[in-house]
């Protein structure tokens, strides 16, 4: 029993030597130093340096800067003269509801265009004239009104030209008319505006000069009383 524990004694030594070794070549105990955590450094950290704080808005007593070339007159009050800047000479109008609009049923609508084309009946042929029955899309959002090809090309410039639209009370309206697209675009809002037109209206456009259009409003919501009063007048 002796023996055998003094052979196992030697035998365990010589496998520790040839480990040994064996980690001596592959260098691993240089790695397993390299993977020992590094102590902490205590170092006192930089102080946190305070933001200055920055003032939100101006100031009231700011002066307003102005150029050199006026500098030494003092400022313009437009409310002595009853206006505001911008904001002379402009129409504003209130924006509609485009959620609650209201559309003329198909019975209305044509009961609308058969009272303008009797009107139009009684305009005679010395101006030439056409019918437009408003949509949705002529008198709210995008107010864009097209006007008949043919009439166009008959009768309307070739180039865009600012058209004079009358109303039958005599007043007057400016709109852009743009050639290319048949139709009349700028200036036809406060025109549909001002007149109230609301989806299913029946209009006469009559051309009574080169610029100028006269306008007849059949009411989609009014009588045929209303349709043959306007014809008598005419």
């Amino acid at each position: 029993m002796v023996t055998s524990t003094i052979s196992y004694e030697e035998q365990r030594k010589q496998r520790l030597e040839e480990n040994k070794k064996r980690m001596e070549q592959l260098n691993l105990h240089k790695l397993s130093q390299a993977l020992k955590p590094t102590p902490k450094i205590n170092v006192n950290p930089s102080p946190v340096k305070k933001l200055k704080s920055r003032a939100v808005g101006f100031s009231v007593s700011t002066p307003t800067r102005r150029s050199s070339r006026t500098a030494d007159k003092p400022p313009p009050n437009y409310k002595e003269y009853g206006l505001e800047p911008l904001l002379a000479g402009r129409r504003f109008y209130k924006r509609r509801d485009l959620l609650n609009r209201v559309y003329a049923n198909d019975e209305d609508r044509v009961n609308a265009i058969e009272r303008a084309e009797k009107l139009e009946s009684h305009l005679g042929s010395e101006f030439p004239t056409f019918i437009k029955p408003m949509l949705q899309s002529h008198v709210t959002g995008g107010f864009w009104l097209s006007f008949p090809n043919s009439f166009c090309k008959a009768h309307l410039p070739t180039t865009d030209e600012e058209l004079i639209l009358i109303d039958e009370d005599g007043d007057q309206w400016k709109a852009k008319y743009l050639a290319r697209k048949n139709g009349l675009s700028g200036g036809w809002r406060g025109f549909s505006l001002d007149h109230e037109l609301v989806d299913g209206d029946a209009l006469i456009f009559q051309l009574i000069k080169e610029d100028t259009l006269k306008v007849y409003i059949i009411r989609v919501n009014s009588s045929d009383e209303d349709g043959e009063r306007k014809g008598d007048e005419n």
